[in-house]
């Protein structure tokens, strides 16, 4: 099923984990907890050498939608599409990536940290946007300003999300899901912790 950046945001809500996944036998249980928890849009980093196989065998659990972050040229989302990513996420956007996230036939969702770069992505046709680094770039403040000359933009802020902040975004109309690394945390992947990982999840949704 194909499915549009409009689609895929409202599915993520209200958290997209953002997945370092090193290991690929780790890939099925994982997203398998998650989707117990009740997250179902998952993003794999391409930050891992098995991130790709990662991404194919996630695929294969039924109710999850599977995409890549860390997407930063065209050669990746050319294999993301061989491969059957249901999305890819850029952290930055530059003018020949966001052709090519034009070019392949499923949703691309650029990154944006200022008003300007949100201007060239809308000249693109581009009207949903990554806010990343979001802490760093002026969280909350800074999207509840871009609300107002941009009212019909959406966001899913990430970088420095939390489980203490991450209900101030979701609380904003612009902000549709947000991304964090905070579900599943590096010692709980690493130890195959599916049981805590089920656990955090649950309670990011409720």
């Amino acid at each position: 099923m194909k499915y549009s950046v409009e689609q895929i945001m409202t599915a993520a809500y209200p958290v997209m984990p953002v997945l370092a996944v090193n290991r690929v036998e780790d890939a099925v249980p994982l997203a398998e907890a998650l989707k117990a928890g009740g997250l179902t849009v998952l993003e794999v980093t391409l930050r891992t050498e098995a991130a790709m196989a990662v991404i194919e065998a996630m695929k294969t659990v039924e109710g999850v939608i599977v995409g890549a972050g860390t997407v930063t040229n065209e050669t990746q989302l050319i294999e993301l599409q061989r491969i059957g990513a249901d999305f890819a996420i850029s952290p930055g956007a530059t003018p020949r990536l966001l052709e090519a996230g034009k070019a392949v036939d499923f949703p691309f969702l650029p990154a944006i940290a200022s008003v300007s770069e949100m201007m060239q992505g809308l000249e693109m046709g581009y009207s949903s946007f990554k806010f990343f680094p979001a802490e760093a770039s002026g969280g909350v403040a800074a999207l509840k300003s871009f609300a107002g000359p941009f009212p019909n933009v959406s966001f899913c802020p990430t970088g420095g999300i939390s489980i203490a902040n991450f209900k101030d975004y979701l609380a904003l109309d612009n902000v549709k899901c947000v991304g964090g690394s905070w579900v599943v945390p590096a010692d709980a992947l690493n130890q195959q912790d599916w049981s805590r990982i089920e656990q955090l999840a649950r309670e990011a949704c409720l």
